[in-house]
């Protein structure tokens, strides 16, 4: 009798509740409650598909809603994709759901996307379309969807067969990764290329570079304060540029790489040549890479006024060959991994003909950033310190390799990325430019 009892008692509350969340009104008093009047997403490109954005619709009110229908204004012509409750605006049905409930204090969620139309413009290009719900009442509602779209050329797997000149205020997207032919050279100037995934540059013959930025397509954020070209490995999972074995006479100049994968730059082993740089850098940064930023084995390599920073590898690993660092700065700050490497290191796995570091900044996180192997007792090893601050154990009485060194400790007062201007850890933002008070003025890249 008693169990019985209990059977009817909840059904008799169930059914009461029931009857409570399905009393809807058509009140035109009463309205859908939004996080926001507009959603606004990131820049995208044309015909590149956009990061999925969400909000929640709220019905706040003591009786239930149902809406006529959720309906795109401009219907399929902007290049929205909207799904409201799970349900697609189909755009063969006019963009647009019908027949929705949303019961006394319950809510809905939206996903949209975009995939824009070319605009036929030069730069950025306001996208904009209303969602518009229809309550029961009669009563209209929206939230604006705003994005900013931009027209960009799309190169997919482009191979480099004839000596060719880069040079584009339109921004292009590499599909696929970009190769350079043996014995053909490729000039980019004033360009950005936005590499899509895949592999990076390919150089076989040779490169010549002048106020370029090579990076990810990714425009948009992976959460709201971090944009993707903020992240460590975007584009180039296999590396950034690889310089071949048959590739020497490469000149970058005010080029920024950042953001790739395996590596940033490297010189792959060729027979050595004292006379000719396979690869010369001239105010050139390698930023946040998830390998090495750049290796170099047993090439002759010159680096003046670059910035190598935040790599999970070294910054600047030399295998062998000859290397000529003057006034730069290579500081070991990567976030994402504590098992990080060197900020330079340096080996005689071939021989090492010299490494002159001259008015450079060598820091970072660890007590010893600066690491230097002899693996082959037979082969030459030789390397020259001068006029730079190290972050390593203080090394006495070797005038031969190291003349009027600062010699940085986890002691000092200011040593690390106190140096800096800014290093922002949480938002992963950083301006290698020097405090007022670092030690190292007049030394490293700026």
């Amino acid at each position: 009798m008693i169990k019985r009892f209990f059977y009817v008692l909840a059904f008799v509350i169930c059914l009461a509740a029931c009857q409570d969340d399905d009393n809807f009104s058509t009140s035109s008093g009463l309205s859908l409650t939004f996080p926001a009047d507009t959603l606004e997403m990131d820049t995208v490109f044309a015909h590149v598909a956009s990061g999925t954005y969400s909000f929640w619709v709220y019905n706040n009110n003591n009786d239930g809603l149902r809406l006529k229908n959720v309906r795109l204004a401009k219907r399929n012509q902007t290049g929205f994709r909207v799904n409201v409750d799970g349900i697609y605006l189909d755009n063969s049905n006019g963009s647009q759901v019908n027949d929705l409930e949303i019961r006394r204090k319950d809510s809905l969620l939206v996903f949209v996307e975009l995939t824009a139309p070319e605009t036929g413009q030069k730069g950025v290009v306001t996208v904009d379309d209303n969602l518009v719900f229809t309550l029961e009442s009669g009563r209209e509602q929206m939230v604006n969807l705003r994005a900013f779209v931009w027209d960009a050329q799309r190169l997919y797997n482009p191979v480099i067969s004839r000596d060719t000149t880069i040079e584009s205020s339109t921004p292009i997207i590499i599909y696929g990764g970009l190769r350079v032919e043996e014995g053909r050279c490729l000039t980019i100037r004033n360009t950005t290329l936005y590499f899509h995934d895949g592999p990076g540059i390919d150089v076989y013959g040779r490169l010549i570079t002048d106020s370029v930025t090579l990076r990810g397509d990714r425009l948009d954020r992976m959460f709201s304060y971090l944009p993707y070209d903020r992240v460590s490995g975007q584009w180039g999972k296999t590396g950034g540029i690889m310089f071949r074995a048959s590739s020497t006479g490469n000149v970058l100049k005010r080029t920024e790489i950042r953001n790739a994968g395996q590596y940033g730059i490297v010189c792959d082993s060729a027979a050595f040549d004292a006379n000719v740089f396979r690869l010369d850098m001239y105010q050139c940064t390698i930023h946040n890479c998830t390998g090495t930023g750049l290796k170099s084995d047993n090439a002759n390599i010159r680096l003046s006024e670059c910035l190598i920073s935040n790599m999970q590898g070294d910054c600047l690993a030399v295998y062998g060959g000859q290397a000529i660092v003057h006034r730069c700065t290579l500081v070991q700050f990567y976030p994402f991994n504590a098992d990080r490497g060197a900020a330079l290191r340096f080996v005689n796995n071939e021989p090492l003909y010299g490494l002159t570091c001259d008015s450079c900044i060598i820091t970072g996180y660890d007590d010893d950033v600066v690491m230097g192997v002899m693996n082959d007792t037979t082969k030459v090893f030789e390397y020259k310190f001068m006029h730079s601050l190290l972050r390593t154990p203080r090394i006495e009485d070797d005038s031969v390799h190291f003349e009027q060194i600062i010699w940085e400790t986890p002691n000092d007062s200011i040593q690390g990325k106190k140096h800096f201007k800014l290093i922002d850890e949480g938002n992963f933002i950083y301006d290698f430019h020097l405090d007022s008070l670092s030690t190292a003025q007049s030394l490293g890249c700026y």
